[in-house]
C-alpha cells in the first residue's frame, strides 16, 4: 500500500499557501516542523473550552486539565517504549532537557579529573551545557571525531573511555549531515566503562520508532516542535532510579512537597519536582494530537515513504552541476550542500523567490562547519509531507541558479 502523501498534505493548512506567486515548497522541517490540523485543533479546543491551571484545583476544569497532561504523559512514555510514565519530563524542548540533565544530574555526579564525551557532530544544545559543566566541576570534554563522509569515528571511541568517564552523549541523527549512528552500541560500550549515555533523539523521533529500553539509554530528549507538535515543549527520558536520585534544578511552584521559611522544603518525587512553576499545558495537549497523529499515519510507514523520497533526491541532486554535498549516502530526514562557492544565504535567498524554504547557515554546529572549512551550508529536510515534485523544484532551481551566477 502506498503511502497517502496528498491525504498527509491536506491536513497541514500552511502547505495550501504560496511564496512568492509560486506554491510554497517547505524543506526546512528539521529546524521546525509544520502542524496537521489535529493538532491545531486539539490546542485550539484546550483553550478555547478546557483552559484552566493544573495540579491542586478541585474544580472541574482544573481536574480535567490535569487529567489531560497526565494522560499524554502515558502516551509520550508508550511512544518511547519507556517503562513507566513517570520516567518522563515535560520541558521546553530538547535543549532544556540537556540543560536539565547537566545541572541536576551532572553537579552531582561528575567531578574535576573526570570526563564527558561527546562528537563532532553534535547541534550546540548537547556542546555548550557540557562545557559549562566541565568549566564549573573542571572536567574534561572529550570528542569523538568525525570521517570526511560525515560518519563518526568510532574505533576511536574505546581509546576515550576510562574508569573517569561519567556521560556520553550523542546524537541519535544528525541534525546537518543526517547520519544516524548505531547508539545501541555506543551505549553498550559506554555502560562497560561505567558512563552513562544521553541520547538526543530531537532529529530521530519523527523518522522511525523508538525504544528507549531496547537502546538502554539513560537519557533520551526530543522535542514536540519538530515532531509536528507545538514549539515550546519537548520530553526528557530517564530510567527511573537515576530521575528519583537526581536534585531539583529549578525552585518555585508544583515541584515541593512541603516548604517551611523554618524548617526549609522538601521536594516532590520525579518527575513532578523538576517541572517547576505553571507548565505548557496547552503545548503538551498537542505533542499528544501530535503523537497520535504519527501513530495513525505508522512510523514504519512513514519512514520507509522518507527513505524512498532520500533515495530519490540523492539522485536528482546528482544532475545539479558543481553541488557538493556533505554526508553519508545513507541517512534520515535531510540533506546538507553548498552549490560552487556561492554562499549559502545566496544560494537560498534565491531558492525561496522560486518559493522553496530550505534553512542556511551553521545550523547551530559550528564545529561541523569548521571540520569541512565552509562558513556555511544548505539544508534542504524531507519529511512525511513532501514529494517528488518539490525535490524536482529543488533540483531545477539549483540548475538555475547555476545558469545565472555561474
Amino acid at each position: 500500500m502506498s503511502f497517502p502523501v496528498n491525504a498527509v498534505r491536506a491536513d497541514f493548512p500552511v502547505l495550501q499557501r504560496e511564496v512568492n506567486g509560486l506554491p510554497l515548497a517547505y524543506l526546512d522541517s528539521a529546524a521546525s516542523a509544520q502542524k496537521p490540523n489535529p493538532v491545531i485543533d486539539a490546542e485550539a479546543e484546550f483553550f478555547r473550552h478546557g483552559y484552566a491551571a493544573v495540579h491542586r484545583g478541585i474544580h472541574t476544569l482544573s481536574a480535567e486539565a490535569t487529567q489531560r497532561m497526565e494522560n499524554v504523559r502515558v502516551q509520550a512514555a508508550a511512544f518511547l517504549h519507556a517503562r513507566l510514565p513517570e520516567e518522563l519530563v515535560f520541558v521546553r524542548g530538547t535543549t532544556e532537557g540537556i540543560n536539565l540533565v547537566a545541572n541536576s544530574w551532572g553537579n552531582r555526579q561528575v567531578r574535576a579529573g573526570d570526563n564527558i564525551i561527546i562528537s563532532a557532530m553534535e547541534h550546540h544544545a548537547n556542546i555548550v551545557p557540557w562545557q559549562m559543566l566541565c568549566e564549573r566541576v573542571g572536567a574534561e570534554l572529550r570528542v569523538i571525531p568525525l570521517n570526511q563522509d560525515g560518519t563518526l569515528q568510532l574505533d576511536v571511541l574505546p581509546t576515550l573511555l576510562d574508569e573517569r568517564s561519567r556521560l556520553l552523549a550523542i546524537t541519535q541523527v544528525s541534525n546537518v549531515l543526517g547520519t544516524e549512528n548505531p547508539v545501541a552500541e555506543i551505549i553498550a560500550l559506554a555502560h562497560q566503562h561505567g558512563a552513562k549515555v544521553l541520547v538526543d533523539g530531537a532529529q530521530a523521533v519523527m523518522h522511525h520508532p523508538v525504544d528507549v529500553q531496547a537502546l538502554d539509554c539513560d537519557f533520551y530528549v526530543f522535542s514536540g516542535h519538530k515532531l509536528y507538535g507545538p514549539t515550546g515543549i519537548g520530553v526528557l527520558y530517564a530510567k527511573e532510579a537515576i530521575l528519583q536520585d537526581m536534585p531539583p534544578w529549578e525552585g518555585g511552584g508544583s515541584m515541593i512537597a512541603t516548604v517551611s521559611l523554618i524548617e526549609g522544603t522538601t521536594y516532590a518525587k520525579a518527575p513532578w519536582r523538576f517541572e517547576a512553576g505553571t507548565p505548557n499545558t496547552g503545548g503538551i495537549i498537542g505533542l499528544g494530537a501530535a503523537i497520535e497523529y504519527v501513530n495513525k499515519l505508522g512510523l514504519e510507514a512513514i519512514g520507509e515513504y522518507e527513505q524512498t523520497l532520500m533515495h530519490y533526491a540523492l539522485n536528482a541532486l546528482a544532475e545539479v552541476p558543481d553541488l557538493t554535498l556533505y554526508g553519508p549516502t545513507q541517512r534520515q530526514g535531510v540533506i546538507a550542500f553548498n552549490l560552487g562557492k556561492h554562499h549559502a544565504y545566496d544560494v537560498g535567498s534565491f531558492l525561496d523567490n522560486y518559493g522553496i524554504a530550505v534553512r542556511t547557515g551553521h545550523h547551530c554546529a559550528m564545529p561541523l562547519m569548521a571540520f569541512y572549512n565552509v562558513p556555511a551550508m544548505c539544508r534542504a529536510s524531507l519529511v512525511m509531507y513532501n514529494t517528488e515534485e518539490e525535490v524536482d523544484r529543488l533540483v531545477a532551481g539549483l540548475k538555475r541558479i547555476h545558469q545565472l551566477l555561474g
